[in-house]
């Protein structure tokens, strides 16, 4: 009786001591306080998925945990608004896609903010390309090919896009342009109903991002026309890039965008330094690499100050290609 009651004195002894020390563990592991990383999209969608894997390496960096909250709509600046009202204390920050920093303002008649002027740019993440995929009765099989029908059936080809100001619709923008071709406009609600269209032919073509058209292309549902990267994407090295294609407008034809990530604008120098070399540690993680690298996206190891350049300079650049397109 007394050795049972010292055994069982001895196990109960043990399980506090291990409760104790499997307290401390998680009371270190949360040591930083838990980060909300804002996307300007729906679950499922391409910048959730990438905002999702970028959110693990940020977590590592941070030994916090980061957890995505989807604030989709008015071409994401929703989710830029919610960060620009957000306490400045480094826990609450913007997974941006470019086209709510760069085409947002330029066509929006009442953008809530000026992501110029209302945030801090804390460090870019990766870079995405548009590609341009047909459906398979299409005739043509090459940027050569598509450039001569449309010049000979001028507003014939139609293209969907997401919406007004996505980065399929300024891809498209840009390319006609360069390409000096007329295209006729269809914008949907996503990615997902315009590439349903384009499969069914209800539309002829869509440049949709690499990581979402890839699977379409290698399923056999639509055809691979070109990418709008400067080089042949890894995802899927058999297509010729635009500027392949000989044309002389498209020499220097690059459409895509990137991720990036911002803050409040009232953030300390020193919350700003901690964020960006965090951002630089995940941006830089093997696994984020080799996870983008599958999907089409190219981890983008820069500065504050390369995010900020790039901004400034696309968002000029689609001032030009934008005139006269608003979204009330």
């Amino acid at each position: 009786m007394h050795t049972s009651f010292r055994l069982r004195r001895t196990l109960l002894s043990g399980l506090i001591l291990g409760a104790a020390v499997l307290g401390a563990g998680a009371a270190m592991a949360q040591s930083n306080p838990p980060v909300r990383l804002v996307v300007g999209y729906a679950a499922g969608g391409p910048a959730d998925q990438g905002a999702r894997l970028f959110a693990a390496a940020l977590g590592k960096a941070l030994n916090a945990t980061v957890v995505v909250d989807n604030k989709p709509g008015a071409n994401a600046t929703l989710a830029g608004n919610e960060v620009v009202r957000a306490k400045p204390d480094g826990t609450t920050l913007w997974f941006a896609a470019s086209a709510a920093i760069t085409v947002a303002p330029n066509i929006m008649k009442r953008m809530p903010f000026d992501p110029a002027r209302d945030l801090t740019p804390i460090a870019p993440v990766a870079r995405y390309y548009n590609m341009l995929v047909v459906n398979n009765s299409e005739p043509f099989t090459s940027t050569k090919e598509l450039v001569s029908y449309a010049k000979a059936h001028p507003g014939k080809l139609s293209y969907g896009s997401s919406g007004v100001g996505s980065s399929n619709h300024v891809a498209a923008a840009l390319f006609a342009r360069q390409a000096n071709v007329e295209l006729n406009h269809i914008p949907y609600k996503g990615n997902a109903p315009a590439m349903t269209d384009t499969i069914g032919g209800q539309i002829d073509m869509l440049f949709d991002i690499i990581s979402t058209a890839s699977g379409y292309v290698h399923g056999g549902k639509v055809r691979a026309i070109a990418v709008g990267s400067p080089n042949r994407s890894t995802a899927l090295p058999n297509v010729p890039t635009f500027r392949e294609s000989g044309i002389a407008g498209l020499k220097d034809y690059e459409a895509g965008g990137w991720y990036g990530i911002y803050a409040p604008k009232a953030l300390t120098p020193e919350v700003a330094q901690k964020l960006t070399a965090a951002v630089k540690h995940a941006v830089a993680d093997p696994d984020l690499r080799k996870r983008y690298a599958e999907l089409g996206y190219e981890q983008w190891n820069g500065t504050t100050e390369d995010l900020v350049s790039t901004a400034a300079r696309e968002r000029t650049q689609w001032a030009s290609v934008l005139q006269g397109v608003t979204l009330d």
